[in-house]
């Protein structure tokens, strides 16, 4: 409450506002809270034209932040500091080393003087806040009579039609540089400023009602133009009036379209805003809108609750001396924030009246900022810790390998995901068979066009289109690829050709193909319709289609059955390790580099897995992104060491000598690949002076191990397996699962707009009280059209036998 100020807890570090600090005194028994207050001071009288009293108390958080209206040389700041007992609200003004003992000073110093743990972030990671350009308020602007139409833009020296700005004096329109949105272009616009001395543009295809990306080439930045509607009205363009069209562009002329955006977010739908428990916002901290949309469906699993919310007591009482480091402490105190409803109240009577008086009757979105957590989370992560947009699949699966390594009680809340997979694969020609199981989480369901069922539409639809292009005519009415889930399901279950397969029974090449079926089922089923893909040109694009996603989905006929009478076995041989004296020699089997990187890795990644592992194949080098995954420079460029780089007997194609004569990582995790355990995989290295082929000589002639354990392996073996697939399967009794009936319901599912997973939005729905709810960000709204057929990831619970 700003006059309040915010009262925080010495135990759990937890903060609190006036009306709520004495219920937390009564219901935990914690009397030791440190108060914090800003008072605000306004220099010169009516500077900030009557919008502050002289003297105010102002919120004072750990993270804090002042909003612009305070943030200027108008106003001076006191802070104010105190240590209160309770439950008699004894007060010790700070600082005071006389009357506290000295790990109490230590604790309250702490607290002070700590900074955020977003501004402990790398630079490119903090939300970006734009400057008003110091050109806008006097910026002259031509009038040279040109108007900018609708559409059909181009750049007036090279014909360029993306990456396109409009200078804002002269409304020429130039495409910009490489490095302004990564979409390319010659640089024209820089070089009209050079020449011109005319510094402000604007993007074409970012402008809504809300605003547009502005740069500033004086400035060297993107900036903020509070005039932005008047200097865009003078070439004929009304912010107010732009739409979404399905290109990404704004037109001001056609008619509205059903467009991605438009569907997914329900626009142009009045929506009934929800508030209480389990119907609070998040803020979006630019561009975290996956991270956003994951947390609200994790946190509708009672398991989750139970886990987080149910034990933040006991999770806040055993919290080590830094909680932002703790991933515990930051699940429950971001569960409790999504689920009590404090942070998600509707507004005040008098607040409507105000806000009707003024004609700026809007919903009052309050939510979370999930500063803290992101941080957390993110940290170490290449892509994570970055401010750029990322695919709500992986980051799924980043927080299942975190909750897996973070144990919160004897029950694991991940356990509900885990299945297991079996894999059957058969050499063509020998016709025998082997069966292997390997722990999965997500349901990855291939998208097959073929199957469509309005086919001759989209010629139809495909023709027009090209047609209105070639003429610059507003692009005709979407169509959109109507796919059955039934073929989708189909598609999963028929038989993959298995690229480079090597036939243990022929003891060569052959051709191979593998069948997967569900060897478990869990108790919440996530499905991930695989709309990204790779084109001819190995361009990631995203598959524009609608499939009808079932509320009921039943899945028993996928039941794996094991081997069954008549089939043989593939002897259990090993093949051959082939490495290249000349590591520069060994190509990279792009085949195998392109599944990898359909399933959601970075290709870089993908590119070293693929090295790493000899051209094995993609099933081979999976597991080594799933051993190296976690590692800083995962998803860092190949890069191949030079001939005699490295002194050791083939080793210069699999990477350096690990230190403390701990073999590559890279020789071991091929050997892990092939189904042997870690420390037998290292213990056979060591044996065979790290040569690839005696040490797996050396495992075919030691068939029983020694059972001694070396506790530096011990330690290495857990700080290397970071993936919960590997956490998940050494313990001696096999994986943790809930098997159960393959029949389900659909709760929840997480929509992606635009055309990439690193670009465009994420939005959740999920099913409450026997209703659908949109969280978009902080809008948490009733959903009258939940669109069930665009979603991207789906969430499924059992239904009970």
């Amino acid at each position: 409450d700003s006059e309040g100020g915010l009262y925080v807890c010495m135990n759990t570090f937890l903060g609190f506002g006036r009306e709520h600090i004495e219920r937390h005194y009564r219901k935990t028994g914690q009397c030791v809270y440190l108060h914090l207050k800003r008072h605000v001071t306004e220099k010169v009288p009516g500077a900030s034209g009557g919008a502050l009293p002289k003297r105010r108390n102002a919120k004072l958080f750990l993270d804090l932040e002042i909003s612009s209206d305070l943030n200027s040389d108008d106003f001076e700041y006191e802070d104010e500091a105190k240590l209160v007992i309770f439950p008699d609200h004894y007060e010790i003004s700070l600082p005071n080393i006389e009357e506290l003992p000295a790990l109490v000073t230590i604790a309250c110093d702490a607290l002070l003087s700590a900074k955020s743990p977003y501004r402990k972030q790398e630079p490119d990671s903090w939300e970006e806040e734009l400057q008003a350009s110091k050109h806008a308020k006097a910026l002259v602007q031509l009038d040279n009579g040109v108007r900018i139409p609708p559409s059909g833009w181009k750049c007036s020296k090279c014909d360029l039609r993306e990456n396109l700005w409009l200078n804002l004096t002269d409304g020429s329109v130039l495409c910009g540089k490489w490095f302004f949105d990564g979409s390319g272009g010659n640089g024209h616009a820089v070089e009209h400023y050079k020449e011109t001395g005319y510094p402000l543009a604007v993007k074409l295809g970012t402008i809504t009602p809300d605003g547009a990306d502005v740069y500033s080439f004086d400035e060297e930045e993107p900036v903020l133009d509070p005039h932005i509607a008047k200097h865009l009205a003078h070439f004929g363009i009304d912010m107010l009036q732009m739409q979404v069209t399905e290109n990404g562009l704004r037109d001001n002329d056609i008619k509205p379209r059903v467009s991605e955006w438009e569907v997914i977010q329900e626009a142009g739908v009045k929506l009934k805003p929800m508030y209480g428990p389990g119907y609070t916002g998040m803020k979006n901290l630019g561009n975290s809108c996956y991270l956003n949309a994951v947390m609200q469906a994790i946190f509708s699993i009672p398991e989750f609750q139970r886990a987080y919310v149910g034990n933040l007591p006991r999770i806040f009482d055993y919290s080590p001396l830094d909680p932002t480091q703790d991933f515990n402490t930051q699940m429950a105190k971001l569960g409790h924030g999504l689920l009590s409803g404090q942070y998600s109240k509707p507004p005040m009577k008098s607040e409507l009246i105000e806000q009707v008086m003024k004609e700026e009757h809007k919903p009052q979105h309050n939510g979370i900022s999930p500063r803290m957590f992101k941080a957390f989370i993110s940290k170490g992560h290449p892509e994570f810790s970055s401010n750029r947009q990322q695919d709500a699949q992986e980051f799924f699966l980043h927080l299942i390998n975190l909750v897996e390594r973070n144990p919160v009680g004897s029950e694991n809340p991940s356990d509900v995901f885990r299945f297991l997979v079996e894999e059957r694969t058969q050499c063509c020609q020998s016709r025998k068979v082997r069966y292997t199981d390997r722990v999965d989480y997500i349901m990855q369901l291939p998208v097959a066009m073929e199957a469509a069922t309005n086919k001759e539409e989209l010629i139809a639809y495909e023709l027009k289109r090209r047609e209105a292009e070639a003429a610059r005519r507003p692009l005709p009415e979407l169509v959109r690829a109507k796919i059955p889930f039934s073929a989708c399901l189909q598609a999963f279950s028929e038989p993959s050709n298995v690229e480079d397969f090597w036939s243990s029974a022929l003891q060569a090449k052959s051709a191979g193909v593998k069948t997967s079926r569900f060897a478990s089922f869990p108790e919440y089923l996530v499905v991930q319709i695989k709309k990204f893909t790779f084109g001819l040109d190995w361009i990631p694009k995203k598959l524009d289609v609608s499939i009808d996603m079932p509320d009921f989905l039943d899945i028993s006929h996928l039941r794996a059955r094991g081997l069954q009478p008549g089939e043989e076995e593939l002897p259990d041989i090993a093949p051959p390790i082939v490495i290249p004296d000349d590591p520069k020699a060994l190509d990279i089997d792009e085949s195998s580099v392109m599944q990898l990187a359909e399933m959601g890795f970075p290709l870089e990644a993908c590119r070293k897995a693929v090295y790493y592992t000899g051209n094995l194949g993609a099933e081979v080098a999976f597991n080594w992104i799933i051993a190296h995954m976690e590692e800083p420079d995962f998803a860092e460029p190949l890069v191949i060491p030079a001939f005699g780089e490295v002194a050791s007997s083939g080793a210069a194609a699999l990477g350096a000598l690990g230190l403390d004569n701990q073999p590559p990582e890279e020789m071991v995790a091929i050997i892990i690949s092939m189904g042997f355990q870690r420390n037998l995989a290292i213990q056979a290295l060591k044996a065979a002076n790290n040569n690839l082929e005696r040490a797996l000589e050396w495992i075919f002639s030691h068939p029983d191990p020694e059972e001694e354990s070396d506790p530096a392996l011990d330690t290495m073996d857990m700080e290397n397996n970071a993936n919960a697939n590997i956490l998940a399967e050494t313990g001696s009794e096999g994986p943790r699962i809930k098997d159960g009936p393959g029949r389900y319901e659909l709760f929840g599912f997480i929509s992606h707009m635009g055309t990439s997973t690193m670009s465009g939005h994420y939005v959740c729905h999920l099913r409450k009280e026997g209703r659908w709810v949109i969280y978009n960000d902080l809008r948490v709204c009733a959903s009258e059209r939940p669109p069930k057929d665009l979603g991207y990831i789906y969430f499924y619970h059992r239904i009970p036998s």
